[in-house]
């Protein structure tokens, strides 16, 4: 697989940096509820604009930089939109009005891609030295998409309830919000606002996040300019998929199956390739496994794309019929 030249890719940074500015500067200039309409043009054009990188990919570089891409922001979206489940949960804990929920969520987004390009590089430099990683990612990946299966996003209310209480006695919070300021002044004294419980908590939520996505990704490939924009590709318009989603992300039932089936398969893959490009002395006297097989990046592809859909339409069908059970008043 040919590299991809560096103009290229010191020219998507530029244009994905200049990107984000712009949508950090809509979401505080600009504080408002997104119509349905609103969001899905956005949504719509993040996801035009992720197809046409790899179309770009494709020309510039080849078929297989271009397959890696979209499987790998395929699979970041997935566990992105994941991880807007837990950002519900913690819109409603805490009563966050609607009007500023958009400024939350975009610190939430530049929290992640902070954590993710901090693992990005670790990963990086870890799979260069120690070959022998790859198990311990397939290990994680197999046993989150365990916890991913049997767990419940509303779990995390317990966690939030201790951080609540940690914070309030060792911090002055107001109960109330003042619009999306993080202090205030009440009576003289200077006091924080819930929106810093708030932070906090979405702040762990993508820190939780990063280490599932980063071995997910480097399943997919372990070129770092691809799992970077990858990662960059499936934040971009997550802020308004929020919006466009509303409720109905809390009534996905199946979805959570759906990126359970993507982890553990990436898990698995990791694990064959771990196998094949052994160095452990104790496994096969520390050469590669050659029954262990290279599962190419275009069944990954078939894999992610089919977990997702099959999720999404089961957990639809399951809402009609939900609603076709229930009598109408």
């Amino acid at each position: 697989m040919s590299s991809l030249p560096a103009w290229f890719q010191i020219g998507t940074f530029v244009v994905l940096l200049l990107i984000l500015a712009a949508d950090l500067v809509i979401a505080y200039r600009r504080p408002h509820i997104p119509s349905t309409k609103e969001s899905a043009i956005w949504v719509g054009f993040y996801v035009l604009l992720a197809l046409g990188f790899a179309l770009a990919m494709l020309l510039i570089g080849d078929a297989e930089h271009a397959s890696q891409f979209v499987a790998g922001w395929l699979t970041e979206y997935s566990l992105s939109i994941d991880n807007l489940f837990v950002f519900v949960i913690i819109m409603g804990r805490f009563s966050v009005p609607r009007k500023y929920q958009q400024e939350v969520l975009m610190v939430g987004i530049i929290l992640a891609l902070i954590f993710r390009g901090i693992f990005i590089l670790l990963g990086a430099q870890l799979i260069e030295h120690f070959s022998w990683i790859f198990y311990l990612f397939g290990l994680f990946l197999l046993y989150t998409a365990a916890n991913q299966a049997f767990t419940d996003h509303s779990d995390e209310e317990d966690t939030e309830n201790r951080l609540i209480r940690f914070l309030r006695k060792r911090i002055p919070i107001t109960e109330r919000f003042d619009g999306a300021k993080l202090r205030v002044r009440i009576e003289g004294r200077r006091v924080f606002t819930p929106i810093l419980i708030v932070f906090i908590a979405i702040g762990t939520t993508d820190l939780v996040f990063a280490l599932d996505s980063i071995p997910a990704i480097f399943g997919i490939t372990t070129n770092p300019f691809i799992v970077f924009t990858a990662n960059v590709f499936a934040l971009m318009g997550l802020r308004q998929l929020y919006f466009l989603l509303g409720d109905l992300i809390d009534r996905l039932v199946y979805l959570k199956y759906g990126i359970a089936v993507v982890l553990a398969f990436i898990g698995v893959k990791l694990f064959f390739h771990a196998l094949h490009a052994n160095e452990l002395p104790f496994i096969n006297g520390g050469h590669g496994v050659e029954w262990a097989p290279e599962i190419d990046t275009l069944v990954s592809l078939g894999v992610i794309v089919a977990s997702m859909a099959v999720a999404t339409v089961a957990s639809l069908v399951k809402l009609r019929l939900d609603a076709r059970r229930t009598p109408v008043e």
